[in-house]
């Protein structure tokens, strides 16, 4: 019998046999969604980010009769009222999680592979003490940008400054949900598909700017932000390189992103000197 099974296999046309082993060895490496596939889940996710806000308020807006007063754009007449802030920031929410139901569907082909061992959610060799360093160096490279080049008004400092509710909201947002959506999509989905069909530097590049360029209308002309965002997704995008997993970035993005909800959340009981909604043009940068 057991002869007659390898018989069989070894008349299998060469087609089948060479998808049998490529199924075998799904990866996060040698993902079972393809190149196309992964560039619709990131435009999906970009028309969420900017659509579903907009949805959300657009009807607030318009019961509540909120309208620009003379002088002022209609960011302002949004910005002054928390709720309104609140409602666009459930809209964001809701594009987290359509986002990662999409990226599920592509990750998993409807159930039939694991979700975490096709994105790895293994350490890889990464050390908590590796961590740690790259945070440290990442934090000092990006106060250097904001020391040498400078900061502006962006529209996240607005929409932190707008209210105690709008921190704290963004704070969980930006702490429990960018972290794992975001590194879902560019450093698991995106570069998984990328470095299959493209290679390790095309993809480690592609990666690094793509995820970079989306921040750019929200903090231009920011320089100092944009180099620190760009610079960020590298060191990113190379953990993933190095580990062959995505755990470990979301990790990373997770304390990073959390130190600065816990130092904006503790701001009034902070002393003067130091100020968190200053260096958050440096660092703040994870909500689009």
């Amino acid at each position: 019998m057991e002869n007659e099974n390898i018989e069989a296999d070894d008349h299998l046309p060469e087609t089948s046999q060479y998808q049998i082993k490529q199924k075998a060895n799904y990866s996060p490496n040698n993902p079972p969604w393809n190149f196309i596939a992964a560039l619709g889940i990131w435009v999906l996710s970009v028309l969420l980010i900017l659509g579903l806000p907009v949805v959300f308020l657009t009807p607030y807006l318009v019961r509540n009769r909120i309208v620009p007063v003379p002088g002022e754009d209609m960011e302002a007449a949004i910005l002054s009222d928390p709720m309104a802030v609140a409602v666009a920031l459930g809209g964001t929410f809701l594009a987290h999680a359509l986002t990662m139901i999409a990226a599920w569907v592509v990750v998993t082909k409807f159930r039939k592979e694991s979700f975490t061992k096709m994105l790895g959610w293994k350490w890889g060799g990464f050390k908590m003490w590796h961590g740690a360093l790259i945070l440290v160096a990442v934090y000092a490279f990006a106060l250097g940008m904001a020391n040498l080049l400078g900061s502006y008004e962006n529209d996240m400092m607005k929409l932190l400054k707008s209210s105690r509710m709008a921190v704290y909201l963004v704070a969980i947002l930006a702490t429990f949900s960018a972290p794992l959506v975001e590194e879902v999509v560019y450093r698991g989905v995106l570069y998984s598909a990328f470095q299959k069909t493209l290679g390790v530097a095309a993809s480690v590049v592609l990666v690094t700017v793509i995820f970079a360029l989306v921040h750019v209308p929200q903090y231009y002309p920011d320089a100092a932000t944009i180099i620190s965002i760009l610079v960020l997704s590298l060191v990113i995008t190379l953990i993933r390189v190095k580990t062959d997993n995505l755990l470990p970035c979301i990790v990373f993005h997770f304390v990073f992103n959390g130190i600065q909800s816990v130092l904006l959340i503790l701001q009034p009981y902070l002393p003067k000197a130091v100020d968190p909604l200053q260096i958050e043009q440096a660092f703040f940068w994870y909500l689009r």
